[in-house]
């Protein structure tokens, strides 16, 4: 039979474990201070603890014994938790949490880079004072490895209305200058200060822009908001004479900068700087009027041709239109999407793929990470315990805690799903919607958590949420809370991801990393009559961080199931899922692992003077 075994050495001496079959029985190796759990010994292991000076006790135990250590372990946790209910006045995802207070867990084992950079992101978003989806995520932690390697970054956003001062540190007023918009000179203000660690740039214009309660959808022209904020960047670096390495925009909101900068800002005094483009999603591709592009001060026109900024879908009609993510793939020195899968299939169709074709020998694809930092269960403010992959007891409790504070059953061991996403057809409506009837009739639980920017879809998940949210097993909540995100992470038994195309994906990531199985795909397509719902598609950046446990041909990386096949391994084998959530804990999908694959990209287009 397999044996476990507990393990605790009086030394720091950490014994390898291996299967075997040793005896009928349990034992403990004790001492003082700590018990290690393994569950299989070798007799060379056995040998080696016969042999060793340290002083080891051991005597047999029941299987009863060793699970109730584990339990008065867990039973310390539970005691301390202030419990949350559905009808408390303050729901719990907002409760105050004392995030200023806690100083992030930076890792100190970076090796520093030999040749160093200045890189100025320019964005619009940012984690976590203006984020909106992965693009802030992603700027943050690429910011932050970088910072990490001994590089020199700053990022420059739109100071939007909504962002709370109080959650940047030693904001200060940097700057009063003037920037170029529709025939006028505008006042603009540029602030100082630290998000998370990193160095902040914020861009506030003295006129309607970025004004509202959210990041997008104010009352201003967003397009023209943009085009503004492109500009006012390079004007800044101009007027204080900053000369960064790299200027590393995204998405299609910065896209006029390129085009500003090469024919305009290169023949002032801000030459220094090459331009790399990263591509989050090509879905979004910045359409624009010449008119429009002609109030940033350059001429619309000279853009309307094939090679330059067309958008091809319009050529030859009325009237023709123009394309910022385009003309920032021409005018870029180097473009960037978000996965090598992405990659390819953004040069196999589509409306750019001619473009990138055109342009593919500066075209790469690299995976995105996720900021281990501010994505940690061991040290998360927002978790009611904290837990790592060596000891995963305060999962339990935060699965228990989401249950009780809205108020789904927490008896029993019932697997619980969560899917955070928009809701727009991209991350697949048709098959969350099909999943929750799944889950539902399958004797799980399931959360989605997820705003819909279409009224239409809004008021289709507000009829399912009506229709389910008053049972014990499923919870809707059509708003996003980046608070609540964090809880969901950690009390998920898995992450549900079924979008359609997925250029890179994070959620999947994070999920790992909170011992939450973001599972895999059988096939690519929903399989109505096995009911093999994929928790995770074979597209984009999800192939390339997701592999089926049950292809022998890959074991090695093997992270994830399909959904019913998830649910049986769950409720029928306990111990083996246990190791399951231990191992994707311990899976490295951080930036410090492909960081440098940016680096070299910066690089091969630097300019040394």
């Amino acid at each position: 039979m397999d044996v476990v075994v507990s393990i605790a050495a009086s030394s720091s001496s950490v014994f390898t474990a291996s299967q075997t079959k040793l005896s009928h029985c349990f034992c403990v190796i004790r001492n003082k201070k700590t018990i290690i759990n393994r569950k299989f010994v070798s007799d060379s292991t056995k040998d080696l603890l016969n042999r060793s000076s340290i002083n080891h006790k051991i005597r047999a135990i029941s299987v009863d014994e060793v699970n109730a250590v584990k339990r008065e372990s867990l039973a310390g946790l539970v005691n301390d938790v202030d419990w949350p209910s559905p009808s408390d006045e303050i729901p719990f995802w907002k409760r105050k949490f004392h995030t200023r207070d806690v100083n992030p867990e930076i890792p100190d084992n970076i090796e520093k880079d030999s040749e160093l950079l200045y890189v100025i992101h320019v964005t619009a978003e940012m984690a976590p004072i203006a984020k909106v989806g992965g693009l802030g995520d992603v700027v943050t932690g690429l910011a932050r490895a970088c910072l990490l390697r001994g590089h020199k970054v700053d990022i420059m956003l739109p100071f939007y209305e909504c962002i709370q001062k109080d959650d940047i540190q030693e904001l200060s007023l940097m700057s009063t200058y003037s920037s170029y918009f529709d025939g006028n000179w505008i006042q603009t203000n540029a602030y100082s200060g630290l998000v998370s660690d990193i160095p902040v740039i914020l861009i506030e214009p003295m006129n309607q822009f970025f004004k509202g309660e959210d990041v997008y959808g104010g009352s201003y022209n967003e397009l023209e908001a943009y085009l503004f904020f492109s500009r006012a960047c390079l004007e800044w670096m101009q007027v204080t004479g900053t000369q960064p390495d790299i200027i590393h925009v995204h998405e299609w909101q910065t896209g006029a900068l390129p085009l500003l900068y090469w024919d305009m800002y290169c023949y002032l005094s801000l030459q220094k700087p090459r331009i790399v483009l990263t591509i989050h999603n090509m879905e979004h591709y910045g359409e624009c009027r010449q008119e429009q592009l002609n109030k940033c001060g350059l001429d619309g026109s000279l853009y309307a041709t094939i090679d330059k900024a067309i958008d091809d879908r319009t050529i030859g009609h009325n009237p023709e239109r123009l394309s910022l993510l385009k003309g920032a793939i021409v005018y870029s020195n180097s473009v960037v999407t978000v996965s090598a899968t992405y990659l390819n299939e953004t040069l196999c169709s589509g409306w750019l793929a001619s473009a990138l074709l055109t342009n593919r020998d500066k075209y790469h694809g690299i995976l995105n990470g996720i900021d281990t930092v501010m994505w940690n269960p061991a040290s998360d403010v927002f978790l009611p315990a904290n837990y790592h992959a060596h000891n995963t007891d305060g999962k339990k409790v935060c699965k228990q805690y989401l249950q009780r504070g809205l108020g789904l059953a927490f008896e029993g061991r019932v697997p619980l799903v969560v899917c955070i996403s928009r809701l727009v057809a991209q991350k697949g409506l048709h098959l969350i919607k099909h999943a929750i009837n799944h889950i539902e009739k399958h004797g799980g639980q399931m959360i989605v958590l997820g705003k819909a920017p279409d009224g239409r879809v809004q008021e289709e998940f507000e009829a399912l949420a009506k229709l389910h949210n008053k049972g014990s097993t499923i919870r809707i909540l059509l708003m996003y809370s980046e608070e609540l995100s964090h809880m969901l992470y950690a009390g998920a038994d898995m992450v549900l991801v079924p979008s359609i195309y997925e250029p890179c994906g994070l959620a999947q990531m994070i999920g790992m990393r909170y011992g939450s199985t973001s599972t895999t795909y059988a096939n690519t397509k929903l399989l109505y009559g096995s009911f093999q719902v994929p928790i995770v598609r074979k597209t984009g950046g999800l192939a390339d961080t997701v592999f089926d446990m049950d292809d022998q041909s890959q074991p090695e990386v093997a992270n994830g199931r399909t959904l019913d096949r998830a649910f049986s391994y769950y409720k029928e084998k306990p111990i083996e899922w246990a190791h399951i959530v231990q191992k994707v804990m311990q899976i490295d999908n951080s930036w410090n692992k492909t960081a440098s694959k940016y680096i070299d990209v910066y690089n091969s287009i630097r300019v040394r003077w």
